[in-house]
């Protein structure tokens, strides 16, 4: 297994850390248990920092794979499947925390699973269907706006009374129905849906 794959493979792995520093544990598991409690008092700010260390290896992991030309069938199957993970959980994790509005990460999420869709009926034709630059531009949003409802909006808060977070968020959700939209058009003539 080349480079490139095991970074995205640490990707994916990350994610049950992810998920265990940003669960809520009950009040009386926090209290009689020091682990549970640092969580409680921390965890968050863990979650973020794993969270956006596995969203930058996303970059990492296709700069290898170009550069020493360690493409692979398992790397174009796991790359975006490991995106499509990391952000759905992240979005799944919030709304249940009540930091997300359930309709974004809905619309996300399903936005998501439209275009996986596609891109396995084009892949059955034998077609490759490659990210274009909306989709990349809707990565880096979705990123940015999960990491700013993650800090709460600091340290934006002290500069103005804005929620620069749930802006973010908006956003990401608007750029991730138009990305889904363009890519359809773009792509649905390509293949065959019947």
């Amino acid at each position: 297994m080349n480079l490139a794959n095991r970074i995205t493979i640490a990707r994916i792995l990350s994610i049950p850390l992810f998920i265990l520093f940003l669960a809520e544990y009950p009040i009386w598991l926090t209290e009689q248990n020091s682990f549970f409690g640092f969580i409680h008092d921390k965890g968050i700010y863990i979650a973020l920092g794993i969270f956006i260390l596995a969203s930058a290896t996303d970059k990492l992991d296709g700069y290898i794979a170009r550069k020493y030309n360690q493409i692979t069938n398992l790397g174009k199957l796991l790359d975006p499947l490991a995106d499509k993970l990391l952000i759905s959980v992240a979005l799944i994790m919030m709304v249940q925390s009540g930091m997300v509005a359930t309709w974004i990460a809905v619309v996300i999420i399903a936005r998501e699973f439209v275009i996986t869709g596609l891109r396995m009926v084009a892949s059955e034709q034998g077609i490759a269907l490659a990210a274009d630059k909306w989709g990349k531009i809707k990565m880096v949003l979705q990123v940015a706006a999960i990491a700013a409802v993650l800090l709460d909006n600091v340290p934006v808060q002290s500069i103005t009374l804005m929620r620069v977070d749930e802006l973010l968020m908006f956003a990401a959700a608007a750029i991730t129905i138009l990305s889904g939209v363009h890519y359809f058009i773009n792509n649905y003539k390509l293949i065959q849906l019947s």
